[in-house]
């Protein structure tokens, strides 16, 4: 016989049984079409380059232009900026403080300290290198001009400077010019630049390489040679003492020059008493005997007559 417990019977809770779980249906693999849209959208080059680079600018620009909507800090930005500037460029090593004036003669360095007149100490942030070069060339006697700042502060002005080549007389006096007919420099006297030869008359300076030929061709008459007259501004004239000149046509005026200095040689034409040799027609050439008329030519006063 089982004894009795004096405890009632305690009861085990019932575990309801276990269901099964029931699975989600698979997933679709295909995207949905607002993803579809998203994927073939990225797959544009343009798309990428916006949103890579002009999307972060425009969020930049627009915190920018929002950031400057007030006065007060654009003003306040600018003056920043302009005292940050001037602290760069007034610092030593971007300071010019002297000028050097470099394959130039006395007076035309001269001419180029004036034409500049710069106030040393300045900034080279100041220095406008164009307009310098601009100004140093307006002179007559340069050719051409470079300008630069050179280590040290040293502003360096290497100039050519126009060769003459021959004395042009005019109205206004005596002028150097070079072979392009420019003007260098205005000549006191005559006595000056003997070496050169003197053209005279309206339109000598823009036939001055002809005039140059002349010059080389009558080399024979070196000595007896006064200049060259500009006649119509068409054709030249070649002036001897003793009052003596030849004419030249306006064509072929070297080769006429060249026969007239032959006959000279051959037939001592010039030493005869003959005044004008009159080639400006080659096939008939005259000879005029006695004065011209052109007595007191290129002498100081310069008073010509160039009429035929």
């Amino acid at each position: 016989m089982q004894p009795v417990s004096p405890y009632p019977a305690r009861r085990l809770p019932q575990v309801p049984p276990k269901r099964k779980k029931k699975r989600p249906p698979p997933r679709d693999p295909a995207p949905s079409r607002l993803a579809y849209k998203l994927n073939r959208l990225m797959m544009r080059g343009a798309v990428r380059v916006f949103l890579r680079y002009c999307l972060p600018v425009l969020i930049l620009a627009s915190g920018a232009a929002f950031w400057a909507s007030e006065p007060s800090r654009i003003d306040g930005a600018r003056d920043r900026i302009a005292e940050i500037r001037r602290q760069i460029e007034e610092r030593p090593e971007f300071m010019v403080r002297m000028m050097a004036v470099e394959n130039a003669s006395s007076p035309v360095s001269a001419d180029v300290r004036e034409v500049l007149s710069l106030d040393f100490p300045v900034s080279s942030f100041d220095l406008d290198l164009d307009a310098l070069r601009g100004r140093v060339e307006s002179l007559d006697a340069i050719a051409s001009a470079a300008v630069q700042v050179k280590s040290g502060g040293v502003l360096t002005v290497s100039v050519i400077e126009r060769v003459p080549v021959a004395v042009w007389r005019t109205d206004e006096g005596l002028q150097l010019i070079d072979r392009t007919g420019h003007r260098v420099v205005g000549l006191a006297s005559r006595v000056e630049r003997p070496e050169l030869p003197l053209v005279v008359g309206e339109g000598a300076d823009a036939a001055i390489g002809e005039a140059l030929q002349l010059f080389v061709a009558s080399a024979p008459l070196t000595d007896r040679l006064r200049g060259f007259l500009r006649v119509g501004e068409r054709r030249w004239d070649v002036v001897l003492n003793d009052e003596q000149r030849i004419r030249l046509p306006e064509t072929g005026a070297l080769q006429a020059l060249e026969k007239v200095i032959a006959l000279d040689a051959a037939q001592d034409l010039l030493a005869r008493d003959v005044s004008i040799v009159d080639f400006r027609n080659p096939r008939r050439p005259v000879l005029r005997r006695g004065n011209s008329g052109v007595e007191g030519l290129f002498e100081t006063d310069f008073n010509l007559s160039e009429g035929e």
